[in-house]
């Protein structure tokens, strides 16, 4: 740990990797929570697949990976939304579909591309370590649009992700909403596949929500943990990774994971602790 701050203090690419990860972990515990609370990370998953096609277009036509990545993610979750307030029978088909096209698109266009394992491999498997001070700055301006979007229609996302129905009776364009959600869960993956990749995106924008959701059931607080959790999962695992010169993006999620199955086992240990008190509380009143 004392080589990791002892290379963060005189390293300017660590400093970029350190930066990159607490901007993304906003965005990731914001939006993460609304893919948990809503249950909708197979949905984050066929957006996140479909991305590739727009990577790979994009650099066949000599432009930055990213742009095309959220072009693709855009449209990607409109034709999703669309097809999940319409068809909802057919999502599941439609989603593995779009899913596979985005990926068979991508595969195509890299193929034709000469020289493409020397950047889309990052943007596959994640390098953090390789982010520029453009993408950074790419990363700020996409996480301000993110948190503008939500703090307008917070109130909005929270009917849809807990009741769609009553939020129609109460005149809430279910949607529209919908749709814009999606669209900023779109955004989001485009964020954080610069963290841990397309392959371990879907594990950063779910883990830490998940974990927070153990702890609290209030969105907004849910929200403020999650977001603090994905800093600290990103810090350690850029601190465990520097010295053995591991993935960095492969041990984040591995911290991450671990965590998350240490909080479902404690989680789990204090309810039944409660369900224990309670009935023996229940017991003493009877007798």
């Amino acid at each position: 740990m004392s080589e990791f701050i002892r290379a963060l203090l005189s390293q300017p690419f660590l400093q970029n990797a350190l930066l990159t990860g607490v901007l993304a972990s906003f965005a990731c515990g914001v939006v993460g929570t609304y893919v948990v609370v809503k249950k909708i990370g197979y949905i984050s998953g066929g957006i996140a697949h479909a991305v590739l096609g727009g990577m790979g277009v994009a650099y066949f036509m000599g432009a930055e990976p990213i742009h095309g990545a959220i072009v693709a993610a855009l449209l990607a979750a409109i034709i999703i939304g669309i097809v999940s307030i319409r068809v909802h029978q057919h999502e599941d088909t439609v989603i593995g579909a779009i899913w596979a096209i985005g990926m068979a698109i991508g595969v195509i266009f890299i193929s034709r591309t000469p020289g493409y394992n020397v950047d889309l491999m990052s943007y596959l498997f994640g390098n953090i370590l390789m982010v520029t001070k453009s993408n950074i700055l790419t990363i700020a301006v996409l996480n301000v649009g993110i948190l503008a979007v939500v703090m307008r229609y917070y109130k909005q996302f929270t009917a849809v992700c807990f009741d769609e129905e009553y939020a129609s009776l109460q005149g809430v364009n279910v949607t529209y909403i919908y749709i814009l959600l999606l669209c900023i869960i779109a955004i989001t993956v485009v964020i954080l596949i610069q963290v841990v990749g397309l392959i371990l995106v879907i594990a950063l924008l779910t883990l830490p929500a998940a974990i927070a959701g153990h702890y609290s059931k209030r969105l907004i607080k849910m929200m403020v943990l999650a977001s603090l959790l994905g800093m600290v999962f990103t810090i350690l695992g850029l601190a465990v990774s520097y010295g053995p010169n591991l993935p960095a993006g492969a041990t984040i999620i591995l911290i991450a994971g671990f965590s998350y199955l240490i909080s479902f086992v404690i989680k789990g240990f204090l309810s039944r602790r409660m369900v224990r008190r309670v009935r023996a509380e229940s017991s003493a009143m009877q007798k």
